[in-house]
């Protein structure tokens, strides 16, 4: 199913993401996992590629295996990093010949020896240009893509940060998740700023449990999100409780994702970290 036709239904739509384990043991525990998740019904997940761009032929295969094994939608996340025009094209063939029909399309983040981002000969600088590409050379899927309601952490400036995200629309996006927050104002504030921008196509919050401090700490550094004063405070007297950190995450991403559907947003996507138990957690809550 095309997941633009999922935000048609009056039902919020729930989905996971999950990134590719480095080893064939991981692959069979990451597959346990969502075997365990389906009973939550998501109407869908997504899998990322591997750091700077590795791991395609792991990500088209666990999508297709998601999809025809376990039964649940599967998304495959698409980026710029390090592939031209003919590597694209590439995967995008294999994606259309399993019968996948969905795809998240990035720029990506640089190679962790990179600090900054370079295309690839023949390849391209920014998303709205594989969005583009995708259309240009007709593949019937449905392409979704990222939004940054604090702004891309490499573009601060709002404003231009709308514009390209306006691009990207404009050259064939059919859905936006956006990247973790801890703030709903930030999120309300930026489909606000994509409304009057004249974006109309649905977007969806991206909402992170927070299970470890060092580490959402160091994804905070990465991605340029904010944790808000009174809620770093509290897991700050924390620390050292691992058990109180992580209650405390999903005491606060469920308020979040009861006041992002009280307020409209058409669905919750989460950042599972290829881990169940939080986001089970959240979900008994918000559901219950």
């Amino acid at each position: 199913m095309r997941i633009a036709e999922l935000f048609e239904r009056t039902e919020p739509v729930f989905s996971f993401e999950f990134f590719p384990p480095k080893t064939a043991r991981g692959v069979e525990t990451l597959y346990q996992t969502i075997g365990q998740l389906r009973e939550l019904e998501p109407s869908f997940v997504s899998v990322t590629y591997g750091a700077g761009g590795t791991t395609r032929d792991l990500t088209v295969d666990l999508v297709t295996r998601i999809r025809s094994e376990i039964g649940i939608e599967a998304m495959a996340h698409l980026t710029c990093v390090g592939a031209g025009r003919t590597e694209l094209a590439a995967v995008l063939d294999e994606l259309r010949g399993r019968g996948i029909e969905n795809v998240l399309a990035l720029r990506g983040d640089p190679p962790r020896d990179r600090d900054s981002f370079e295309p690839a000969a023949d390849g391209f600088a920014h998303a709205a240009e594989l969005v583009a590409f995708i259309r240009a050379r007709e593949y019937p899927f449905c392409v979704g893509g990222a939004g940054y309601p604090e702004g891309h952490v490499e573009c601060r400036d709002l404003a231009m940060d709308m514009r390209h995200l306006v691009a990207k629309v404009d050259a064939g996006l059919e859905f936006i998740i956006t990247q973790l927050f801890f703030d709903n104002r930030d999120f309300f504030a930026f489909v606000e700023r994509a409304r009057a921008a004249g974006i109309h196509t649905p977007i969806v919050p991206g909402i992170m449990p927070i299970t470890n401090l060092v580490q959402i700490e160091r994804f905070t550094r990465m991605c340029g999100a904010a944790i808000p004063p009174e809620l770093m405070d509290r897991l700050e007297r924390s620390r050292d409780d691992e058990e109180a950190v992580r209650e405390i995450g999903i005491e606060h991403a469920a308020a979040q994702c009861r006041g992002l559907l009280a307020g409209g947003a058409p669905g919750i996507h989460f950042y599972t970290l290829n881990q169940s138990p939080a986001t089970r957690a959240i979900l008994r809550r918000i559901r219950g």
